[in-house]
């Protein structure tokens, strides 16, 4: 981080849990710091805290809802280390004057560069090849053939920061792309479905890129799954309850579809264990943004922006 600010009051700050060792300690450092994983009755703790807590910082994976902000009468502000804002109610802070940042543009190489080791990784099977030649069974003859990624056509439901850069990695492997959005690019030289269904029935690679709402809350449905069809791979970056798991095992199961390879799941951390066996299937931990270089650029943000909120300066990466 550049040179560290100092801010004479001493501001309570709320970490919600134990989210990043850098992100922890240079915000003990800076203000005064409450852990909320630590308390043993939590309702009592906000209870007696909640007049000196004027800020948070806050993990995705933890709701920011309307009863937590109504717990906290002196929040100001709420930084979210993430790009995600789905566990956040944003109309409530909107409502209550309270300002909300989040971690763009950082981590968006990152997510790009793991949805296309996904993709590699789940059509030329590379986590059972490893397992293969760890078993010793190499030695009793060559592993089968697998599915080629070059030329094949990506299909990106979200074109933002993260789908555009997706999409041009893929460029460089000479696939056709094509993507679905809730309206057409201006200046995109991809071309656009204005349905997923479309989308889906037109690509052999599904790539979901796009923002948790209530909208895509189970865009990846049974009828998208059926148009993707039994040559086709769903690829998962964005969050878990984008799709509807239980199509999906069905799906995987049946035969419906080919693959897919997720690092996101409805309910993290756990996962369907029908899931855990079959080999065209590729798991990941959410570790999309999950390199020391991003997440440590991820706690420069929510600091960044909760010293200049108290500084009077204008946020770095402002939502609300």
């Amino acid at each position: 981080m550049s040179k560290q600010t100092r801010i004479m009051e001493p501001i309570g700050v709320l970490l919600t849990s134990p989210t990043n060792s850098y992100l922890e300690q240079e915000l003990d450092k800076r203000f005064n710091l409450f852990r909320l994983w630590n308390v043993p009755n939590k309702l009592e703790f906000l209870k007696q805290n909640s007049g000196s807590i004027r800020a948070v910082a806050v993990n995705p994976n933890v709701p920011t809802d309307r009863e937590f902000i109504e717990s906290l009468p002196a929040l100001e502000i709420v930084s979210s280390f993430s790009v995600g804002l789905d566990k956040i109610d944003l109309e409530y802070c909107k409502e209550k004057g309270i300002r909300v940042t989040n971690t763009p543009d950082v981590l968006t190489d990152d997510v790009a560069d793991l949805a296309i080791g996904l993709i590699l990784t789940t059509l030329r099977r590379i986590c059972e090849c490893d397992r293969y030649v760890k078993a010793g069974l190499w030695k009793k003859g060559d592993f089968r053939l697998t599915t080629k990624f070059s030329g094949k056509k990506v299909g990106i439901i979200g074109l933002g920061r993260i789908g555009t850069a997706i999409a041009k990695r893929a460029e460089s492997f000479n696939c056709p792309i094509s993507y679905y959005s809730r309206s057409e690019k201006p200046g995109s030289n991809y071309k656009y479905f204005p349905s997923v269904l479309e989308l889906a029935s037109d690509c052999q690679i599904l790539v979901v890129a796009c923002p948790l709402t209530e909208e895509t809350r189970h865009i990846i449905n049974r009828e998208v799954l059926n148009a993707l069809g039994p040559s086709g791979y769903l690829i998962n970056i964005g969050r878990g309850p984008h799709v509807d798991e239980r199509e999906l095992v069905s799906a995987l199961v049946e035969g419906r579809i080919a693959g897919a390879g997720l690092d996101v799941f409805e309910n993290e951390p756990h996962v369907p264990e029908e899931l855990f066996g079959p080999d065209n299937v590729v798991l990941l931990p959410h570790v999309g943004s999950g390199t020391v270089e991003t997440r440590h650029a991820m706690a420069d943000l929510v600091i960044g922006n909760i010293e200049a909120h108290f500084n009077k300066k204008p946020l770095l990466t402002p939502v609300v």
